[in-house]
């Protein structure tokens, strides 16, 4: 191999390393969505056109998932288990693959995506992939009280 293509490898090699780098970090991580996202977003918006109801709850997660999606079960077990804690928590389940519409409208580019939104229907962020557990456990302990002891 000549010096040229040595150089062309070792930078292919570099940018696939800092695009996976990139990639992981962000996967499951929470994003806020910053100002200027309340109840009457157009995000919200097509949320509530699924039936998300989010003054039902102290924090509605809408998960969207398809049927053959391994982290979905995952995200979906551990949203149930974190439930039994906190009674001010709901878990909204979409079939990403029955609201094609509303995954356009969203941007939704893979499964699962998850969309917080607390009582008054503000939209506290989202996170795209399983989301990372300590992070949900947060997010859910700021805004569902855990219940108290038996």
């Amino acid at each position: 191999m000549d010096a040229t293509g040595a150089i062309v490898l070792g930078l292919a090699l570099l940018v696939a390393g800092v695009a996976g780098w990139w990639l992981r970090t962000r996967s499951g991580a929470v994003r806020t969505t910053g100002e200027g996202m309340t109840g009457d977003s157009p995000e919200v918006e097509v949320l509530r056109s699924l039936g998300v109801r989010p003054e039902d709850a102290d924090l509605t997660v809408v998960q969207f998932a398809t049927a053959f999606c391994a982290p979905c079960r995952a995200t979906t077990a551990r949203l149930a288990q974190l439930g039994t804690r906190h009674p001010g928590l709901a878990a909204v389940h979409v079939d990403a693959e029955s609201e094609l519409d509303a995954v356009r409208a969203l941007d939704v580019r893979r499964t699962p995506t998850l969309f917080y939104l607390d009582r008054s229907g503000a939209l506290l962020g989202r996170s795209s992939g399983a989301p990372r557990p300590d992070e949900l456990r947060a997010l859910v302990a700021a805004h569902a009280p855990a219940a108290g002891p038996v």
